[in-house]
């Protein structure tokens, strides 16, 4: 009975109900569409620099990294690839040689991250393979073949065929140079990456550098399932002894910070929408109060109970925010349901994107948990914003509210 008052209540003032509801609906339209915009951002970002970039795990010499010291190699990291291969929970492992050292050409010269890889290996590990623009990722039976990023090429202004010479240190600290020719260049919307990675056959940078056959001074490996990396990265602890073992989120603290840091904000976001719709929410139900002042005072002269009355306020404030917030949620869901599979371009600011790593082409990502925490905090909201009306609405005399014209 109490719930049919209410709810027939909430609608008496068609107009100003309406405008309430809207204003609800919008809200918290805008809010969820962001929270996937920003987040779907945020998981193409991740994805891009496990799949382009890092790979899940990685193993190195310890303080390899911190010194990136030639000498610092795995031995017999061939051996160590082929365990990994076989393990059942690992989509793939590589070896890789990693140098940080010059590429010059006939009008440049700029410090690079040299990478000697197998790219049959590599394949499995990331998709660099993926993201050639021009030419081939080694396909072709070159001698000392590389591949480079396309802005590097604009720095070095060589093409497709052009040849550059890396200049590095061997094992015995002497330093030697190469020519390479360019077979392929790559794209991976990383204007950074782009600028400072090339790729050379494992077997020519090997050559070059005097390591002994099999070493490398990283194994990247892959994961089949995310869940699985840390699962995946004990065992290969366990495999390998005294490396040291690193998953993406260690190897790139800022991306681990991405996915925790963004989670928070968007709370953080929704709530601030809520609080302004609560005093939008507190200031229609006041006046609906006290457009209703003789009317209360008649319900509680005959006979209905102050505990009543205050739930039927409080009922009709929930009403009021469930149906806005019903409402806006489910059209900040389709709308993002929606542009999951319809990209949003920015490419008119793809510059400024692409140069700190992120896609000009983003597509949403929503959580059903965030839909469903969402809906809980509308209707708190509801409930608080409901109290204070409530309360106005008890502090009527009923003999002097029926006095009233």
């Amino acid at each position: 009975m109490l719930l049919s008052i209410s709810w027939r209540n909430v609608w008496r003032n068609k107009l100003r109900s309406l405008v309430m509801v809207i204003a609800i609906t919008l809200g918290l339209c805008a809010g969820i569409f962001s929270t996937g915009f920003y987040l779907g951002m945020a998981d193409q970002r991740i994805d891009k620099a496990i799949k382009t970039e890092l790979s899940h795990i990685q193993v190195h010499q310890n303080n390899f990294r911190q010194a990136h010291d030639i000498t610092k190699f795995i031995p017999k990291g061939d051996s160590l690839v082929r365990e990994f291969n076989d393990m059942p929970l690992v989509a793939g492992a590589s070896p890789r040689i990693v140098i940080f050292s010059m590429i010059a050409s006939a009008e440049n010269g700029y410090g690079v991250k040299i990478m000697g890889i197998e790219p049959k290996f590599e394949r499995k590990t990331t998709n660099i393979y993926t993201k050639i623009v021009e030419g081939n990722y080694f396909e072709e039976k070159k001698k000392n073949p590389i591949i480079l990023g396309d802005k590097l090429a604009e720095k070095l202004k060589v093409k497709l065929g052009s040849k550059v010479v890396l200049t590095l240190q061997d094992v015995d600290n002497n330093i030697i140079s190469g020519a390479f020719r360019i077979v392929g260049i790559f794209n991976t919307v990383n204007t950074t990456f782009d600028e400072s990675n090339v790729f050379v056959k494992y077997e020519d940078l090997i050559r070059l550098t005097n390591l002994p056959a099999g070493a490398c001074h990283e194994i990247a490996i892959s994961v089949k399932n995310d869940e699985d990396v840390n699962l995946v990265k004990d065992q290969i602890a366990k495999a390998t002894g005294s490396l040291e073992v690193m998953t993406w989120k260690e190897l790139s603290p800022e991306m681990s910070y991405l996915t925790e840091a963004m989670d928070i904000y968007m709370y953080i976001f929704i709530v601030i929408i809520l609080l302004a719709l609560l005093f939008g929410i507190i200031n229609t139900m006041l006046m609906a109060v006290l457009d209703r002042i003789k009317e209360l005072g008649m319900l509680m002269a005959i006979g209905m109970s102050r505990v009543r009355v205050f739930f039927m306020i409080m009922l009709e404030t929930v009403f009021l925010s469930l149906t806005g917030g019903i409402a806006g949620v489910t059209l900040g869901y389709l709308i993002s349901k929606y542009f999951e599979t319809h990209k949003i371009s920015l490419a008119r600011w793809g510059n400024v994107y692409t140069s700190i790593g992120y896609d000009p082409y983003v597509y949403t990502s929503l959580d059903w948990t965030y839909i469903i925490n969402t809906t809980i905090l509308v209707f708190i909201t509801g409930v608080i914003a409901s109290i204070y009306p409530a309360y106005k609405a008890l502090q009527n005399d009923p003999a002097q509210a029926l006095r009233i014209e």
